[in-house]
């Protein structure tokens, strides 16, 4: 079992500590004996330890910077919201093949903002732009905040502002099962709680760090249980040998082990196994022994966001998923609404 996440290193920008989340962040590693440092910005920190880059990756992900979010101009979400909204960026998680990898470049350390009163303003006023459209925000665009939620508490707060306002509805998506702490907040219904999940061969080969499947499973039950709406992400859908095989028994498992009250307002969201050149440059040299599969003969190209091309399954391929995946949750799930394939 994945333990929570605790950081080997701290840093924190001294702006952070004119917020009631920063000192009480700082207090609380200070009595858990972590190393704390100071520094002005997130992009100065140099000469993490470690002798080699690999191991200098390695210290970054498990590095906590404590800071304030000043770009409050939030990102656009498609297709499973309006809007990104961030309290954190970076995760501890190991998974080869993460978009991450490039967006978060050399810099892979986790960052978790406390200037949350700012951020909360924003969604507010983004909310009132569209009212009375519901305005969805996804909070897990640019890490896995459940991983670092039980330090910070920063989503339960999120949750329950969510749960108190009149237009918003919060999504996010993790794949880590450290979910009891998350249990009684207040959510009223407005926060969707995803799980990402995976056949056996994936999560076992390329998410090293992560929650196992069983884990992620019991925690889904236990946020099903709280009456929280709730979701899965099949993501990335990789085809390897064996994949449909592999997916039947992923759906299979779920549906065995997921407690009946869990299955009625469930939502299904497909995304496929997708990679650009400067990913792949990063992935390997992060991961060189990954059997990740990046041979771009084998794809499709296609026009990504921002003007990054990326490589996809081919459109063969892509019905091919569609097809079998969809099946599969139509057979197991028959009440859960598909929201997109990707």
């Amino acid at each position: 079992m994945v333990k929570p996440f605790v950081p080997q290193l701290v840093y924190v920008e001294p702006s952070a500590l004119e917020y009631p989340l920063g000192k009480e962040l700082i207090a609380k590693f200070e009595n858990m004996g972590i190393e704390i440092r100071e520094t002005t910005s997130h992009n100065q920190i140099r000469n993490l330890p470690g002798d080699n880059d690999f191991q200098k990756y390695r210290t970054a992900k498990s590095t906590l910077v404590i800071g304030v979010r000043k770009t409050l101009k939030f990102d656009t979400s498609k297709p499973s919201a309006e809007y990104a909204i961030p309290f954190v960026t970076g995760c501890m998680g190991h998974c080869h093949y993460c978009y991450l990898q490039t967006t978060m470049g050399s810099k892979p350390y986790i960052r978790t903002y406390v200037n949350l009163e700012d951020i909360f303003e924003a969604a507010d006023n983004y909310m009132k732009e569209r009212a009375p459209e519901p305005t969805r925000f996804e909070a897990s665009c640019t890490s896995d905040i459940v991983g670092v939620d039980h330090l910070t508490h920063t989503l339960k707060k999120a949750i329950e502002f969510f749960g108190q306002s009149e237009y918003g509805k919060l999504r996010f998506v993790t794949k880590f099962a450290h979910v009891d702490h998350l249990l009684d907040a207040k959510h009223n219904g407005k926060t969707r709680f995803r799980f990402s999940v995976n056949d056996d061969y994936i999560i076992k080969n390329f998410e090293p760090g992560t929650s196992r499947l069983p884990e992620r499973i019991e925690a889904a039950g236990k946020v099903a249980g709280a009456g929280f709406p709730l979701g899965f992400i099949i993501a990335p859908i990789y085809l390897h040998e064996g994949w449909k095989e592999g997916y039947r028994e992923m759906l299979e498992k779920l549906e065995a082990e997921l407690p009946e009250s869990a299955k009625k307002d469930l939502t299904f969201e497909m995304i496929q196994h997708r990679f650009t050149k400067p990913a792949k440059r990063v992935i390997q040299k992060n991961y060189p022994m990954t059997k990740l599969e990046l041979d771009e003969t084998k794809r499709k190209w296609k026009w990504g966001r921002y003007g990054i091309g990326k490589f996809v399954y081919t459109n063969e391929e892509q019905e091919d998923i569609k097809d079998t995946l969809g099946r599969y949750i139509n057979t197991y799930f028959p009440q859960a609404k598909i929201e997109y394939f990707t």
